[in-house]
């Protein structure tokens, strides 16, 4: 793999996998292109929610908006520049309020692959 600069125009966002909110996500270096992770963008509708069991450890990047991640410990509400770490096989619920969110993202393993198995 070479060293490439990333940008969101770059990202093909597709609707997040196995739910219908308006959630999106695009990766831009994953498995196909040799990388050990997959890094991409996603892009949170306002007032949208996702819930479901970590397949992979994610952390996110709040690049814009606001989002909140809750658990059976609590939630964690995260802004511009915050970030949240989600572990590998953690129930969680992803929610957006008002604005919604964009974010970038880094898994571990890789997401798509995750979801495949």
């Amino acid at each position: 793999m070479n060293v490439q600069k990333i940008n969101l125009s770059d990202s093909r966002l597709e609707r997040s996998p196995g739910q219908d909110a308006e959630i999106f996500v695009g990766n831009l270096v994953d498995e196909r292109q040799g990388g050990p992770v997959a890094i991409g963008y996603g892009r949170y509708s306002p007032n949208q929610s996702l819930t479901g069991t970590m397949a992979v450890a994610d952390t996110m990047i709040v690049l814009e908006g606001r989002l909140s991640v809750s658990t059976g410990d609590g939630t964690v509400t995260a802004g511009t520049g915050g970030i949240v770490c989600m572990p590998k096989r953690q129930s969680v619920t992803i929610a957006t309020e008002g604005e919604g969110a964009l974010t970038a993202y880094v898994t571990y393993p890789h997401w798509a692959e995750a979801h495949e198995g």
